[in-house]
């Protein structure tokens, strides 16, 4: 997803879901200001929904639940909701609101031109504060190719990278799939 900053003004947490729910498209709220949340490419839906099936597969009869980019991530003691494109939570306190979830111990964003640099930046930095985060996930749209962000058991992150033939292991939920398996009747645009 892209993000566009919508509005000068600042929004209050209560100012910002009051507004979106009368807006057509999607925004987050980072430090008070919202940012429009434009459609990915073919590629972007298509990976996403491999993962999600994936996920929501391994899932099945477990508490925890797998949200596509439709729900709110509210970032942990801060005024701030995004869209991840995936995310995953175990905790039993998401289930009290409806609208975000605040816990999810996995998130998966795929990657674009646009959004890379703050995905793997300023997000993350906001993202890993949240001590229930223990993968967060960073796929390539361009090429098999996968960013992982994991939180060890001595709390410290790990970036391991995933390529053609690997397995991804995502320890938060219990699973190892090959990583074409996400990559599933994905075609690459020819770089010249």
């Amino acid at each position: 997803m892209i993000a566009a900053r919508e509005q000068e003004r600042y929004f209050t947490p209560e100012e910002y879901f009051a507004w979106e729910e009368q807006q057509l498209e999607r925004h987050e709220l980072i430090d008070g200001r919202v940012y429009a949340m434009s459609g990915g490419t073919q590629n972007h839906s298509a990976i996403k929904l491999n993962i999600g099936s994936s996920i929501s597969a391994h899932l099945r009869g477990n508490k925890c639940r797998v949200f596509n980019s439709d729900l709110k991530v509210n970032i942990l003691n801060t005024p701030n909701y995004t869209y991840p494109d995936l995310s995953v939570t175990c905790d039993d306190r998401d289930r009290e609101n409806v609208f975000y979830i605040t816990y999810p111990c996995l998130i998966v964003e795929v990657l674009s031109d646009s959004t890379e640099a703050y995905d793997r930046g300023k997000k993350f930095e906001k993202y890993r504060r949240n001590p229930n985060l223990v993968d967060y996930v960073l796929v390539s749209s361009d090429e098999i190719a996968i960013d992982m962000y994991h939180r060890n058991d001595a709390g410290d992150w790990l970036i391991l990278s995933y390529r053609a033939g690997d397995r991804v292991e995502l320890r938060s939920i219990g699973l190892s799939l090959a990583i074409e398996q996400f990559y599933e009747e994905i075609v690459f645009e020819q770089k010249s």
